[in-house]
């Protein structure tokens, strides 16, 4: 038992210690995404698109997506491919969610059906791109949630500017995704320190 304990240990160290030292050297990626012919910056998704030789199991805890005050909220939800989302409604009327396809799939539609306030329907999502939400009741609603093949996203905020975080040291491709615009790449290194980059959407 003793040999055993003595063997162990020494292990149990070493995995420890490879850990802090990857999230230690682990890099931030900063950047601005500026808008030409499309409205607005904000809301833009940036994630990178792979981590080579590595596979992301989807989180435990779920994303949520709430009806309120006749609005999907948040308007845009980036999520990591396999999460499920819990759709609620904190509105006093019934809501409806749909959508017509995913990743411009039409095959990929589904309607959840309609639902009174205070209940929640969980879905995961396992394909990848944008899913354009509607509600059948109140057809002046819409939302989209991006699925995304990597943890390492954010979304930019009303400046058009985001922080990714943690993102291991590496050579990586940049994407976004814009409700009025184009998706784009760009190409970024990541080291110890902050990854400075800057993002264009075009219409």
């Amino acid at each position: 038992m003793t040999k055993l304990k003595i063997t162990v240990l020494p292990a149990v160290v070493l995995l420890t210690l490879v850990s802090l030292t990857s999230l230690a050297w682990a890099g931030d990626i900063r950047g601005k995404v500026t808008a030409q012919g499309v409205r607005s910056a904000e809301n833009t998704a940036v994630y990178i698109d792979s981590v080579p030789g590595k596979t992301f199991p989807p989180p435990a805890q779920h994303a949520v997506m709430d009806q309120s005050y006749l609005a999907f909220v948040p308007h845009v939800l980036v999520v990591l491919k396999g999460t499920t989302i819990d759709f609620k409604n904190d509105d006093t009327v019934g809501h409806n969610v749909y959508w017509p396809a995913i990743n411009h799939d039409k095959k990929l539609a589904h309607n959840m059906g309609t639902w009174p306030q205070g209940i929640s329907k969980p879905f995961t999502f396992d394909d990848l791109g944008d899913v354009p939400l509607l509600c059948n009741v109140h057809p002046e609603m819409s939302g989209h949630i991006v699925v995304v093949p990597t943890p390492y996203f954010a979304l930019t905020d009303k400046e058009g500017s985001f922080t990714i975080k943690n993102v291991p040291p590496g050579q990586y491709t940049l994407k976004t995704w814009n409700v009025d615009g184009k998706p784009g790449t760009q190409a970024v290194t990541v080291g110890a320190g902050v990854a400075n980059v800057t993002l264009t959407v075009t219409k």
